[in-house]
């Protein structure tokens, strides 16, 4: 199997900027890349801590700031190696994807999202 660690989990935001500075200031998580997104609606940053070279969180601005607090975590992703094979494998489990179309970041990450057994939307995530 091509998943290797949780990549991050992903949370919509209203403001960016001020969620980076309470993660930052209050949780002690450090800034670790901001960047847009192929969706101009669209600003993410990803937080964790530099030493340990690993990405926690991923805050999305633009996405869908009107859901209730229960209902702002808006993915779980996992790290794979190859995100094409890893597409094919999870087919193979007749698992509905979100969109199949794999959206590569600026950065040259890729991603693509299927829906869980409850409807929740996973990650795959390839660096």
């Amino acid at each position: 199997m091509g998943i290797s660690k949780l990549e991050h989990v992903g949370i919509q935001v209203k403001d960016l900027e001020a969620t980076i500075d309470f993660y930052t200031k209050v949780l002690g998580l450090e800034l670790l890349e901001k960047q847009g997104h192929p969706d101009p609606n669209l600003r993410i940053a990803f937080l964790g801590f530099k030493q340990s070279d690993e990405t926690l969180i991923e805050i999305i601005e633009g996405y869908n700031p009107n859901l209730p607090a229960e209902g702002k975590v808006h993915h779980i992703a996992f790290t794979v190696d190859n995100i094409k094979e890893e597409i094919a494998r999870v087919k193979e489990h007749n698992v509905v994807f979100v969109d199949e179309t794999v959206t590569t970041l600026p950065n040259g990450a890729k991603y693509v999202f299927f829906y869980g057994p409850d409807g929740e939307w996973i990650e795959l995530f390839e660096r």
